[in-house]
This record gives structure tokens, sequence and C-alpha cells, in this order.
């Protein structure tokens, strides 16, 4: 099953630098949820400025629960506090960016 996840930063005078904490972990996470074929692509969302201020993710997990039990659960931007917010909404991804 297919999902749009987008999580949005904290817009407080300390949100880039904790983003900036957890990038490293965060984009290692990211680089095996690819590598399994769990994530099929992903951006920043960048703000006015140009700064990063959030994420979108599509990804491809068995069931809403699988994708926060293997990814969300331990995902250093939502254990460090980067993303405010996050959105999960059911997708369908055009068959040549399927990976599986």
């Amino acid at each position: 099953m297919q999902f749009i996840v987008i999580g949005r930063d904290g817009t407080d005078e300390n949100a880039l630098e904790r983003r900036m904490a957890a990038r490293e972990a965060h984009l290692e996470t990211a680089r095996k949820m690819y590598e399994s074929s769990n994530w099929l692509y992903a951006a920043a969302i960048l703000n006015d400025e140009g700064n990063m201020a959030g994420s979108m993710i599509v990804c491809d997990f068995e069931s809403r629960d699988a994708l926060k039990r293997e990814w969300l659960d331990n995902e250093a931007y939502v254990k460090g506090n980067v993303w405010e917010t996050v959105e999960i909404t059911k997708a369908a991804v055009a068959p040549f960016w399927a990976r599986k």
C-alpha cells in the first residue's frame, strides 16, 4: 500500500537547528528505506527563505500500522521533535515509479 507522508517542521527559532542535529540519522534511515523499496522517493520542503522546513516521502508499506512500526516509530525527525505535524495519506503511485 502506498502513502504520501508530509512532515512539517516546527516554526520556533530552534526548528532548523533540531533538523540539522537529526539530519544524518534521518538520511541513514532514508537510505535503508530506499534500499528496501519502502521509500520510492522523497524531498525536503523549503520555506520562502529556501531553508528546509519539512519533508515529503512517497512510500510503500504493507499497511499504515507497518509504516508506523517499521519507520515512523524510529524516525529521527519524529524522535528529535523536528516534525511538528505528520500527515499520512493513502496514494496510488504510477506503475513506473513503484519498485516492488
